[in-house]
């Protein structure tokens, strides 16, 4: 039971006013659940911005807000995989190609930068796509994130 923040008598918790001295009581406002106020296809879009989209797909994967949202659950999971793939090429790949494999050639670097071309162009994929509100799924990381929202029912 609430009390009142002038005379500290006992006020109910819906009392605008305490009946014992008619201090008007400050009004808790109302407790509002994480992520109410963004959209299922903003919540898809953010989990798709380039080398932070992880965060947003972590907070997606993990809200209850989304937990029964197939769709949003499932660009969530292909977010996080296309991070980890750039993860893959950042910290395997690139140090595999930092020697030269042949004196005088220098396309040692061109191979990871491709490949790290090709997953930021995939972020800016999916968020046009996303954007349009059209489902799409990469070839490889779509199965996969297919797979996890499947597993998760």
């Amino acid at each position: 039971m609430p009390y009142c923040c002038q005379c500290g008598g006992q006020v109910g918790p819906a009392d605008v006013y305490c009946a014992r001295c008619g201090t008007r009581q400050p009004q808790s406002a109302p407790a509002t659940e994480f992520l109410s106020g963004i959209s299922p296809r903003t919540a898809a879009l953010l989990c798709y911005v380039p080398v932070l989209g992880w965060l947003a797909s972590i907070v997606v994967l993990a809200s209850a807000r989304f937990r029964h949202d197939a769709r949003v659950r499932f660009h969530g999971f292909q977010g996080l995989y296309l991070f980890v793939a750039w993860l893959i090429v950042d910290w395997v790949l690139s140090p595999m190609f930092r020697f030269p494999v042949f004196p005088g050639m220098e396309f040692h670097r061109l191979v990871p930068g491709i490949l790290k071309a090709v997953i930021f162009g995939a972020w800016i994929f999916m968020m046009v796509k996303v954007s349009h509100d059209e489902q799409y799924k990469l070839p490889i990381l779509g199965e996969l994130a297919e797979k996890s929202v499947s597993e998760q029912r």
